[in-house]
């Protein structure tokens, strides 16, 4: 590696302010969407492209970059202030988010998650520059039966969020299961548990409308349903918020998390397909497993956000790893940026870091920017955005319905998502009601059709030959995990049950 080049094309990138102002109207433009149900970094992305065709490459990819990061951040104010995740991978962040919201300690909670998504994104930025090219060849090892592996372990992660009841959160993802299987078959086109003249649900229910009915319309149903008992208690905040970063104390204490949820991200962010979705419940499930105390998750704690923001914005590095490396993007983000560089006349590729090493190590350092600026922005609103939660909930009830169903029509303008967010809020709020967790379901369907798509590959090259999975080292590694951290999420879980029936007990003496 050329580190005086590296340095030079740092410098040239934080002196340029045409750069610089990009980046930050990027990071800003991110945190605002991203905050809004529906409307994914993705969107955003590619909503805002149209204005980089007449700038040169920098100040294009830094706009696009910092939308990019500040739309991780972003997803996470809504699911951390009103149950509601902006992004598909801000629902993990809810988990302890809102119940820290419900505490009073919203604002703290957002700091929390600004600071673990800077973090985050700085380690993935770091491994990115000086490990691309390895991580990128060992992305590029993962075929069929790697996948579907890397799915298996994903789907293990189940045991370790599904609550007090191991057995209701196998209920929730088998019914998640179930639910992907609605649609067309993805490898033969044959039609299930539907006709061809439902052409809403030929791709199966939409992620993104199921996502807001699960979380934001379940929450607002069961709002309404306390200010109709008169339970409704208008709590507002009396957290005051002195500083915008975590202080010393807590980031003592979420350190741990940081790296590792950074470092999850970054890898799984590597491999093309995996992305953020799977990166966060992958870092949560970790977090939880490791922890001394884990019945302290989902009861609202810093651990628990800075777990899955930190995998959150570490996917950014990731996944432009394959994208620079190979010319393959690493999640739909990058899909859009591969076209960006494209239209700029410069190919991703092995051959970029021979032929356009400056312009690799500006993307670097671009990359670098957008995470500052989203540090810059979230520092900037995180007391307007923690103000949230002080408003009246009979009027903030309506915004968040308005808001949740105009961000799942939103995806494809089909007033059929409509009715499918209405629908899984309704099945939301029952399921809330008697203990059965969501976020089973929410991960079963990120992962279960790339692990039905990946085992019908698989069992077709190796023609039907199962246990020819035993062969690859990597798909092995990924089983003998996810055997680990289903037993270990079985022990955490029954000594988290025996320690609150003692607990019972002598309150009952």
């Amino acid at each position: 590696m050329d580190f005086g080049l590296l340095m030079e094309s740092y410098a040239s990138v934080f002196t340029n302010l045409q750069v610089i102002v990009m980046t930050l109207l990027g990071a800003a433009g991110g945190v605002l969407l991203g905050a809004i149900p529906g409307m994914t970094a993705t969107m955003g992305v590619a909503l805002l492209i149209p204005f980089s065709f007449g700038m040169d490459l920098i100040p294009s990819i830094g706009l696009l970059l910092g939308i990019y990061c500040g739309g991780m951040y972003g997803g996470s104010i809504s699911a951390i202030l009103i149950h509601a995740p902006g992004t598909p991978s801000a629902a993990a962040t809810l988990l302890d988010g809102y119940p820290m919201t419900q505490k009073g300690e919203g604002g703290r909670a957002l700091s929390v998650a600004m600071f673990a998504s800077f973090c985050g994104g700085i380690i993935g930025a770091l491994v990115m520059t000086f490990l691309s090219p390895l991580i990128a060849d060992m992305a590029m090892n993962f075929g069929p039966g790697e996948m579907f592996m890397l799915a298996i372990f994903g789907l293990s992660v189940i045991v370790a969020i599904s609550g007090k009841s191991i057995i209701k959160g196998m209920m929730s993802a088998f019914f998640g299961m179930l639910l992907c299987t609605v649609g067309l078959d993805p490898t033969n086109g044959i039609p299930r548990f539907i006709s061809y003249s439902q052409t809403s649900l030929l791709e199966g229910f939409q992620f993104i409308p199921t996502l807001i009915g699960l979380f934001a319309i379940s929450e607002v149903i069961a709002g309404v349903e306390r200010i109709i008992k008169g339970e409704e208690k208008q709590e507002r905040s009396r957290e005051k918020i002195t500083r915008v970063l975590p202080d010393f104390k807590t980031i003592k204490k979420i350190w741990p998390n940081i790296l590792s949820g950074g470092l999850i991200g970054t890898f799984i962010g590597a491999i093309p397909g995996a992305g953020g979705d799977i990166a966060v419940f992958v870092s949560y499930g970790a977090s939880k497993s490791a922890s001394k105390h884990p019945e302290l998750y989902g009861t609202g704690i810093p651990q628990g956000v800075a777990a899955t923001e930190s995998a959150n914005n570490g996917c950014s590095g990731g996944a432009m790893i394959p994208l620079l490396s190979l010319g393959v993007p690493g999640d739909a983000v990058t899909a859009i940026l591969l076209g960006a560089f494209i239209m700029k006349g410069i190919q991703p590729g092995p051959m970029m870091y021979i032929s356009e090493l400056p312009t690799v190590y500006r993307v670097f350092a671009a990359l670098m920017l957008a995470n500052l600026c989203m540090l810059l922005v979230g520092c900037c609103g995180v007391r307007f955005f923690a103000k949230i939660v002080s408003v009246e909930k009979k009027m903030l009830y309506p915004i968040i319905l308005v808001v949740s169903l105009l961000g799942a029509y939103s995806i494809n303008k089909n007033v059929f998502d409509i009715g499918v967010c209405v629908a899984f809020g309704v099945i939301g709020w029952l399921m809330n009601k008697y203990e059965y967790p969501l976020s089973p379901i929410l991960l079963t369907l990120i992962l279960g059709p790339m692990c039905e798509k990946n085992f019908v590959r698989f069992m077709n090259i190796q023609k039907g030959d199962f246990f020819a999975i035993t062969s690859s080292p990597i798909s092995m590694g990924f089983l003998l995990v996810a055997v680990a951290v289903i037993l270990f999420s079985i022990y955490n879980q029954k000594k988290i049950n025996r320690r609150e029936a003692e607990a019972a007990a002598e309150v009952q003496e």
